[in-house]
């Protein structure tokens, strides 16, 4: 991960910025509504994201990814998601469970996995949640059983970013369901759904239903149905270790809400933005609505949490690149930004009228993904709970 940035750096990144930015303009904002209304995976811009390296964002150049910093990723991020947020799931998902390889793998598993991470050539996202345990890891039921040099798997996962059109998952599971405390019975392994080397799809892993959603669409959300899924303990036990998979999860999650906070400044950016506009061009009673104090009152709000979530998130993502704990710094990005999204979005839709609920305006679009935003990667509730449990930890009395 890089912690520093040097001018040959910003220069790297600003060419980034500018490749992405042209080719959100060429190439998404064409195709955008359409497909999210069809719910239709984006395959061709998966490709192009590909091209543009946004699987090997933040995977170290000395195993073919960009080794981008925090901060730069996040403004990433936040453009793409001003456009069409489900974009940035289809890779940030990936990127969670290549940041536990990075991260915590062995040396073999790096160079086997980071590769083909970084290309894109394998994809894939974070198996954690499961139908009766979400906020609560620790109670997950998908058991691994060690045979020899290998696991046998039995389980079932849900909402799990990619699980159709992606080849592999970070899968959480359980080694030692007895454990006390129980986190300490769980364990983290790569398991995939085709084998790397010749694509043909591997015995005991398939998908469930895909799960209709309200907004987030042309990204898979889907179930892995596991049964008696067999791995290699050597190549997807990560770190070689059983027992440390819920500290790799929650390591794995630090980059996810920075993630979702910098999509809820996209949101809340692109629905200022399209609030601003139609507000000087739309008329009542003789002149602009923005010459009304009703929606002046409401764009001052609007713009000011918007900034302030941009301030959080950059400020979260500087802490994660200094290699720094970031619970209380995370906790309080995807809080306010994912709250200031759903807000700034409700309130562009009544700024804009009936045109708001109109799906040949953006704003019903991001008045429906803005929600999923305040639960996914940690409920708002747990979020509040983490910063409260942070501020007494670091100021004793």
């Amino acid at each position: 991960m890089n912690n520093s940035h040097t001018a040959l750096g910003n220069t790297e990144d600003n060419l980034i910025f500018d490749a992405v930015t042209k080719w959100i303009e060429k190439k998404v904002k064409p195709v955008a509504m359409q497909l999210e209304h069809e719910d239709q995976y984006p395959t061709e811009l998966v490709e192009d994201m590909k091209e543009l390296g946004l699987f090997g964002a933040l995977i170290g150049p000395e195993y073919g990814g960009l080794g981008l910093s925090a901060k730069t990723y996040a403004k990433i991020v936040s453009l793409i998601s001003e456009e069409w947020m489900s974009l940035t799931g289809i890779f940030n998902s990936h990127l969670m469970m290549a940041r536990i390889v990075e991260g915590y793998g062995t040396s073999m598993q790096k160079e086997y996995w980071l590769p083909k991470f970084a290309s894109g050539e394998l994809r894939g996202g974070l198996a954690l949640t499961e139908p009766d345990a979400g906020t609560d890891l620790q109670g997950i039921r998908t058991i691994a059983v060690r045979q020899g040099e290998r696991y046998v798997v039995n389980g079932t996962k849900t909402w799990i970013s990619n699980a159709i059109e992606g080849h592999c998952v970070a899968l959480l599971v359980k080694t030692d369901p007895e454990a006390t405390p129980r986190h300490k019975g769980m364990t983290m392994l790569i398991a995939q759904k085709i084998d790397p080397e010749t694509k043909v799809p591997i015995p005991g892993i398939s998908n469930g239903r895909k799960l209709e959603k309200l907004g987030y669409k042309g990204i898979d959300s889907g179930e892995l149905i596991l049964e008696d899924y067999t791995l290699s303990a050597e190549l997807s036990l990560v770190g070689g270790v059983e027992g440390q998979g819920f500290y790799m999860a929650t390591g794995g999650l630090a980059i996810g809400r920075i993630n979702i906070a910098a999509r809820g400044v996209g949101i809340a950016k692109r629905a200022l933005r399209e609030s601003i506009a139609y507000s000087q061009t739309r008329k009542t009673m003789g002149k602009p609505i923005c010459e009304h104090q009703a929606i002046q009152l409401k764009l001052g709000d609007m713009a000011a949490k918007t900034r302030a979530s941009e301030l959080l998130v950059a400020d979260a993502a500087e802490a994660y690149d200094k290699g720094e704990r970031i619970d209380l710094e995370a906790g309080m990005a995807k809080y306010f930004a994912s709250e200031t999204a759903a807000e700034v979005a409700l309130e562009a839709m009544r700024i804009h009228g009936a045109y708001g609920y109109s799906k040949e305006y953006p704003i019903e679009r991001l008045y429906r993904d803005a929600p999923l935003l305040c639960i996914g990667e940690g409920t708002n509730e747990m979020q509040r709970i983490i910063i409260a449990k942070q501020l007494i930890k670091q100021n004793p009395v």
